[in-house]
């Protein structure tokens, strides 16, 4: 049975399932342990790090935080999205939940974003998560205005996670053989261009035969796009040694499924043990994924096809490079090929 979570059989002698831990209320678990719907909803309340909120003042920060958290809004957002935006919200109303939210001015909204300058993808994310935050207490009365209008990201371009190279992946490839849990777990990053959060829920139970070959049909957590991606050959060469007998193709070392946070923390230190420098992570080979189909000549739309990205913005910065590489060598070449002539015509006519 997973960690906190207790079971009891009612009086029709269903069994019933929930997670009780210190400090949280009561949530109750749907389906059986280890199922994905079980695992889905463990994983949502395990996140959930407890505060506690001053009811008796309402208008406060805290009390603003915690209208937000137990709101169909904040509900309906993908539970990777709520683990994240809650953490940075609670964070928040730790440090100022006893302050009045209607006090928040546009530069105290820029003096919280530049404290974390020193961390571009902190900050960026606090602002996001507060600027969600402030639209929805406008949206309820709460507030007249947005404290976040307007406020800029920290300065600092950033090319987000760290791409894989060939180089990087033939390392990995070379250190964990077919057969091995880290073997498919790359394969199952690379070969579909998936998310964490999506490749840990995959299972046999996705995979079905066309007369085209096979497919897995993935349903992105993040975003509820629903993709049918053809098996690659090295994804099929790594499925085809493993146990059959599991919900999904990757479990811990007891048999059970991972959570994305536990998939993270795995995988990094499979990474470590490789060789591999630091910085490189499973986001990264969803980009390694993308790279390469770009460098296949793919369009954006049909890399999007695979990826399931909503955006092309993104998309396109692999294929704009893809070109631009082929074309500096299609440049090359020419400017080779007419030097050639050149000194060919030289000779003829010296």
């Amino acid at each position: 049975m997973p960690k906190y979570v207790n079971a009891y059989t009612d009086r029709n002698g269903t069994p019933r399932f929930y997670l009780r831990r210190r400090g949280q209320r009561l949530v109750r678990l749907p389906g059986s342990p280890w199922s994905e719907e079980f695992q889905r909803a463990y994983q949502e309340a395990m996140s959930g790090v407890p505060v506690v909120v001053d009811r008796s003042k309402p208008g406060t920060v805290a009390a603003l935080v915690d209208q937000y958290l137990n709101s169909g809004t904040f509900h309906h957002l993908a539970a990777e999205t709520q683990r994240t935006r809650r953490n940075i919200l609670l964070r928040f109303a730790k440090e100022h939940g006893s302050k009045r939210a209607a006090m928040l001015r546009r530069e105290h909204i820029i003096a919280l974003v530049n404290g974390k300058s020193g961390r571009r993808f902190a900050a960026r994310n606090f602002l996001k998560t507060l600027r969600v935050l402030m639209s929805f207490a406008v949206e309820n009365g709460a507030l007249r205005e947005n404290p976040t209008a307007g406020v800029k990201n920290v300065s600092g371009k950033t090319d987000g996670y760290a791409t894989w190279s060939e180089e990087h992946i033939a390392t990995f490839r070379a250190h964990y053989p077919v057969g091995s849990r880290e073997r498919l777990a790359l394969e199952l990053l690379l070969c579909t261009a998936q998310r964490r959060s999506d490749i840990v829920k995959m299972g046999r139970q996705h995979l079905r035969k066309t007369k085209n070959g096979a497919l897995i049909d993935v349903r992105q957590q993040k975003t509820g796009t629903s993709l049918a991606i053809p098996v690659h050959p090295d994804l099929h060469e790594a499925l085809d040694v493993m146990p059959s007998h599991n919900m999904t193709f990757l479990t811990t070392h007891q048999g059970k499924g991972f959570s994305s946070a536990g998939f993270t923390n795995w995988f990094r230190d499979a990474c470590k043990a490789a060789g591999l420098p630091k910085g490189l992570s499973a986001h990264g080979l969803r980009k390694a994924a993308c790279r390469r189909l770009a460098e296949a000549g793919c369009s954006a739309n049909v890399i999007a096809s695979i990826s399931g990205h909503k955006s092309l913005d993104e998309i396109e910065l692999y294929t704009r490079a893809a070109d631009q590489v082929r074309m500096a060598h299609e440049g090359m070449a020419a400017l080779i090929k007419q030097n050639a002539n050149s000194k060919v015509t030289n000779r003829e006519t010296g």
